[in-house]
């Protein structure tokens, strides 16, 4: 069974999530409700180097974070994504739109 592992830490001005495994409509629970949780409080920073797929559902919930993030000025960014993530970001056509960055010393 797929799985998803999801490690949270405090930054100054965000919240990294630290995403492990499979996203996809199996796991995404835990997932859209942290990201709609803290977007409307913070930046979020979703660091994916470690993500091996991620299907629709998980790049709808990205995409509906960054679009609450925007509302409530905040940032939503993505940081490192595994090759399979960053794939799945570039095949919505939508990847100019987002925020990727290296570090959280990039956050603003």
């Amino acid at each position: 069974m797929d799985q998803l592992k999801i490690t949270e830490k405090n930054g100054a001005n965000y919240i990294l999530l630290e995403l492990n495994g499979v996203i996809n409509s199996y796991t995404s629970s835990e997932f859209s409700s942290k990201v709609y949780g803290h977007i409307v409080n913070t930046n979020l920073v979703l660091e994916m180097s470690q993500v091996e797929t991620i299907d629709s559902t998980g790049i709808g919930i990205i995409m509906a974070g960054f679009n609450d993030g925007l509302d409530s000025k905040h940032k939503l960014y993505i940081m490192n994504p595994s090759p399979a993530s960053r794939q799945a970001i570039d095949d919505t056509g939508f990847s100019d739109t987002f925020f990727f960055i290296h570090s959280v010393t990039e956050v603003q």
